[in-house]
């Protein structure tokens, strides 16, 4: 999404008093020092009207007439993206002293980070001038906190002349700047008298190209000048070159001329005359034109939403293909790099299209497809990867490799715009898609930290934590937007070429997104001509329209060998907003989870009938949610608007949907067991969807326990149980083997179930015999955890902070933090089975907030759950102020959790990857929160604690780190180091943006973590720990047959299974293996049921290489196998 505001930086004050010279006067004055443009030329929060530059000559001119408020700079695409060259005219009757002048210029604002550098000329000696950056608010007629700036330049009286004088102001490069007054003081004596002249020169500029001459190349420049008299006719002398015969219109304008082409830096004297009279002259220097081959990428940026309801989107975008098949046919005998080609940002798109177009529309699409006027780019959605479980991950690149296998045409390159920063995983699932291509653009100012800093157009080799999968990334000038605000000339190229000029930038190859003007935007045949008659005029530099795949393919054939490589995690900066909308973020991370456990079930029971179309329906649910685009660009400044609501409520549909399918096809997947007439009506059976066996706290809903609370095994040993208060029946089922299933008998007792020991409460302390837990009376939050093998409190309470403490934070200031009220704590459960401490209190930002911890009898981890009662956030009370959205009613909630571990290390749980804060990011990574999957830890080389996250997907790494409200354009007020810390963060609720993502959220929403101490630290161990908990053992009515015999058995407690699922096609099984640990594994699989041949394979599930024997895995390696049904 494309924000048309800036964050406000840091000041600059004004540089002098306005106050003259003793002795000296004002020579001439534009404007007044008041503050406003009211008396200028043009109207604010216009800049997209620009008319034309500013030409005031002294005694004749109207300054609400002739001189515009704003200057605009070569970035500006909306003044044409070039130099500005601004002229004031005056003659000087009297020149009686021989003392000083100053130009003096006010400027009320300026660009927040485009600084713009000036050329100011007076009678042709130049004076450089770099303006500071300002606040980025004044081109939008926001003055109240803007950064005034002023200029004053000395100068000798020497340099005015008799006669006319002129004095040109020249944006050079850079973007604009807002007049509020200027003037020139000159010393007593010097008087004003009327301009007789007509032609003014001000600056001449090389332009970085080289053309086709009729006899010879030549570098192509540009003169500024005025004409104050009729049209006419110059003369152009350069040394070496023939005079150049040009024609003069009346007003400013910029001369082409033609230079040579030099091969080291050089100077040529411009020499201009009329009617064999000189004019003037110029010294123009000239740089050796560096030959390059500029790609051009067109596409439309996808949000799913934001400028338009997500409805409308669709069928915007859809039509834009249309348009693009269209565009390519009629091109396509342009020469080569001429013709136009249309990149689908992401498949979704073309899935779209394919659900729902004509027989012969999807063929137009396939054919386009094959002949190269279409392009696909592999990821499905514009998505936060951060927000990704596994399996989803995986899915984000499943329908490339679909397209892929329909056409024949290899699918090897990603696109992704406006998000900054990307899962670590992210290379290890382009791989398993066939990617290896991934043009990363993100949004160029708001809320990106220093990823373009660090990584604009400077590509680089990004590896996965295994260190076998590589992915040549690289970011563009500008993200994806550098064509919002540009068109297609000279100038523009020119621009862009000095903006890689400026950074040095090495390579003979560079590249370049077209995404049209704006979000959502409509494909562009003129680019196609541009493009044709720029290569047929000029050698250097060389476009090429292309799709993503060439461009990169060229670029890594010519300088792959250079590039450098990085490893690490790229964490993302935007995945922050999804906690705007906790309840349905932590609903889409359950859909998630509940539908690999799906996918697993339908492979154990139903494998010949599973229904692959309604689980791809489920993932795209589940991907529309973690799409970045949220709501609509009001959402904050007008959050109750039609337009807000009606795009929450879809996307908040996409979440809803998800979970109904993923719950509709978990229950499909055991088709006999929701008979009432089953014979087994009375028993339960339990399944283990994962790789290990497994022993947990089973909780079987009142409905399928109604016949009593005695539960028995198949053996008929009655296992200790227990009624909840909410009506669940808890009992702990044992040793339920991998991918198989133990059945449970139910029925009535008169008894108390008697059990080996019961979990002691003693005042606010649990105690199972394994683990003992201490609630600080005061707080509610956890004072103590400690285990009976192990001599540590893995809390530092030292300070009075305690784990799973509620800490809300209205707006930034870490001194307003609060904590809950006093708290009331109860005994909610005693029994057999677990006991269950009860925690209430009022809270700021709730209703209420309510606590509960819960310790089972046996196991060595303890349970919480908080449950919000969530007061709506303070609204705009101006609906439409910006100012007001980007700092007025934030809010943030947060759960602490200081660990007491000596020297601890935190290590973080990602898809695919265990990455360390700051030592596993690469620069430009965000480190004022990053993103987690199920689990975090903190250890050391003898001790440690788990910590397990359900809902929240956002942590801050050794404190309240997350204090950056609205808009951020500055990069350097975001955090640069992680130092070494035991104390983490859960950040699980916010509504910082500014735009896009929730104002407020309201009402019931519940957090759930666990801590586990331990001795020393297993990555795989912890994944098994943290999986038990968001894979939970599946309970069903019992099946007419039992599965007690493990359908897969891995050999290795390294590898981890992170998918078992029945193949799209239905003739096999694949298996998605995850080496989680730092060393070398190698594992067989054993297999209960018939199996055939056994093959390497990848997203497309297609099988490659054999398995021999063994399946060796490198460490924190990703490995796809498909197993052939008989």
């Amino acid at each position: 999404m494309k924000r048309l505001f800036l964050l406000i930086v840091l000041s600059i004050p004004a540089l002098f008093a306005l106050s003259q010279t003793p002795g000296a006067h004002w020579l001439w004055q534009i404007g007044r020092p008041d503050g406003s443009v009211a008396e200028l030329a043009g109207t604010p929060g216009r800049g997209d009207k620009f008319e034309k530059d500013g030409v005031f000559i002294v005694g004749r001119s109207k300054e609400r007439a002739d001189w515009p408020w704003a200057q605009p700079g070569p970035d500006d695409g909306w003044a044409g993206n070039r130099q500005h060259s601004f002229f004031i005219l005056f003659g000087i009757k009297d020149l009686p002293s021989a003392d000083s002048c100053h130009l003096r210029v006010r400027l009320l604002d300026t660009h927040a980070s485009a600084r713009a550098h000036l050329s100011i000329h007076i009678n042709g000696q130049e004076f450089l001038q770099t303006l500071p950056r300002g606040s980025g608010q004044g081109i939008f007629g926001h003055f109240a906190d803007a950064h005034p700036y002023d200029l004053d330049i000395a100068f000798p009286a020497s340099l005015l002349s008799k006669g006319d004088n002129s004095i040109s102001i020249t944006t050079t490069s850079g973007s604009w700047f807002i007049y509020d007054w200027l003037g020139l003081e000159a010393p007593a004596g010097i008087t004003i008298q009327p301009v007789r002249g007509a032609v003014f020169l001000s600056g001449v500029q090389g332009l970085p190209f080289i053309a086709r001459g009729g006899n010879a190349p030549y570098q192509p420049a540009q003169l500024s000048v005025l004409n104050t008299g009729a049209p006419g006719e110059l003369t152009i002398k350069i040394r070496g070159m023939a005079p150049q015969q040009i024609q003069l219109a009346a007003g400013s304008q910029q001369l082409d001329l033609r230079t040579p082409v030099v091969t080291t830096d050089s100077s040529v004297v411009v020499k201009v005359e009329q009617a064999g009279r000189p004019v003037g002259e110029r010294t123009l220097a000239l740089q050796p034109v560096k030959v390059r081959t500029i790609y051009m990428l067109p596409h439309s940026h996808n949000d799913i939403g934001y400028t338009e309801i997500q409805t409308a989107v669709e069928k915007k975008q859809i039509d834009n293909l249309l348009k693009g098949i269209e565009y390519a046919r009629r091109t396509k005998d342009y020469p080569d790099g001429a013709r136009f080609v249309w990149n689908l940002e992401g498949t979704y798109v073309a899935d779209l299209f394919l659900r729902r177009m004509s027989t012969q529309q999807k063929q137009d699409f396939l054919d386009a497809l094959k002949d190269g006027g279409v392009a696909l780019n592999g990821m499905y959605l514009n998505t936060l990867t951060g927000l990704c479980r596994p399996e989803e991950l995986l899915r984000l690149f499943k329908f490339s490799t679909e397209l892929e296998k329909q056409t024949g045409v290899k699918v090897d390159a990603a696109m992704i715009s406006d998000v900054p920063g990307y899962t670590w995983g992210t290379v290890e699932a382009m791989a398993q898609a066939g990617i290896k291509y991934f043009s990363a653009a993100p949004n160029y100012f708001d809320r990106i930290g220093d990823i373009l800093p660090s990584w604009e157009n400077k590509p680089f080799y990004w590896l996965s934590q295994s260190g076998k999968e590589k992915l040549l990334v690289w970011i563009p000038y500008k993200g994806y937007a550098l064509s919002h605000g540009s068109y297609l000339s000279p100038q523009f190229v020119a621009s862009y070429t000095d903006a890689l000029r400026k950074v040095n930038y090495p390579y003979g190859i560079s590249y370049i997104r077209w995404s049209g003007h704006g979000d959502n935007a409509v494909p562009e045949l003129e680019i196609s001509d541009f493009v044709k008659e720029w290569n047929e005029k000029y050698i250097a530099p060389h476009f090429i329209i292309s799709s993503t795949s060439r461009a990169f393919k060229a670029f890594e054939e010519a300088y792959g060998d250079r590039l450098p490589t990085v490893q690490g995690d790229w964490t993302g900066y935007w995945e922050d907003g999804a906690a705007s909308s906790a309840l349905e973020t932590s609903g889409n991370r359950t859909s998630s989870s509940r539908l690999s456990q799906a996918e697993t079930l339908w492979a154990m029971i139903s494998p010949d009938k599973y229904p692959a179309a309604r689980f791809n329906d489920a993932w795209r649910n589940v991907l529309l949610y973690s799409e970045h685009t949220w709501g609509a660009d009001v959402s904050v400044t007008n959050p109750l608007s039609q337009k807000t609501i009606e795009q929450w409520e879809i996307k908040k549909s996409y979440a809803d949907s998800a979970s109904a399918l993923s719950r509709s096809l978990l229950a499909d997947a055991t088709p006999g067991a929701s008979s009432n007439a089953s014979p087994n009506r009375d028993a339960i059976d339990v399944f283990n969807t994962n790789s290990w066996t497994r022993t947990n706290l089973v909780l079987v809903p009142a409905a399928l326990s109604a016949r009593g609370d005695l539960i028995k095994d198949a053996t008929g040993a009655v296992i200790p149980s227990q009624r909840l208060s909410t009506g669940e029946l808890a009992f702990v089922a044992t040793d339920i083997p991998p991918y198989a299933s133990r059945r449970y008998f139910i029925s009535k007792t008169t008894k108390k179930t008697a059990a080996s020991g019961e979990v002691q409460v003693v005042n606010n302390t649990l105690d199972n015999g394994v683990i003992r837990v201490t609630i600080d009376p005061a707080t509610g939050a956890i004072a103590s955890v400690r285990s009976h093998t192990l001599e540590n409190n893995f809390i530092d309470s030292a300070a009075g902070a305690y784990a799973n403490d509620y800490l809300f934070l209205h707006g930034s200031n870490l001194k307003d933090l609060q904590r809950n009220g006093p708290v009331k704590i109860t005994l909610k459960e005693k029994g057999p089975v677990l006991a269950t401490l009860l925690i209430e209190s009022s809270a700021p930002g709730c209703n209420k907030l309510t606590r509960e911890v819960r310790l089972a009898n046996g196991f060595d981890f303890l349970e919480m759950t908080n449950i919000l009662d969530k007061q709506r956030a303070e609204l705009n009370p101006h609906p439409g102020d910006y100012a007001w959205a980007n700092t007025g009613g934030k809010e943030s909630v947060n759960f602490g959790f200081p660990f007491h571990v000596t020297d601890g290390q935190v290590h973080i749980d990602i898809p695919f990857s265990v990455m360390q804060p700051e030592k596993d990011q690469i620069p430009g990574s965000c480190k004022n929160w990053l993103e987690v999957g199920q689990w975090a830890d903190v250890s050391n080389d003898q001790l440690g604690i788990t910590w397990v996250t359900l809902d929240a997907p956002l942590l801050e790494v050794g404190g309240i780190t997350a204090t950056l409200l609205g808009g951020q354009s500055n990069p350097d007020v975001w955090r640069k180091k992680i130092e070494p810390t035991q104390k983490i963060y859960s950040w699980a609720i916010n509504n910082h943006w500014e735009t896009n993502y929730r104002a407020y959220q309201e009402g019931i929403i519940t957090f759930r973590y666990a801590l586990r101490p331990h001795s020393q630290f297993s990555p795989a161990e912890a994944t098994r720990f943290a999986t038990g908990l968001t894979q939970p053992l599946v309970i069903t009515r019992a099946l007419d047959k039992e599965h007690t015999l493990p359908l897969l058995t891995v050999s290795n407690n390294d590898v981890i299974v992170q998918a078992l699922k029945p193949s799209e096609d239905g003739k096999a099984w694949i298996i998605t293996l995850f080496n989680s640990s730092g060393r070398q594994a190698a594992t067989s699989l054993q297999w209960s049921a018939q199996t055939g041949a056994m093959h390497y394979s990848n997203t497309a599930e297609l099988p490659l290489a054999p398995v021999q024997r063994d399946i060796d895995i490198a460490p924190w390696d990703l490995v796809t196998v498909r197993v052939e049904r008989p």
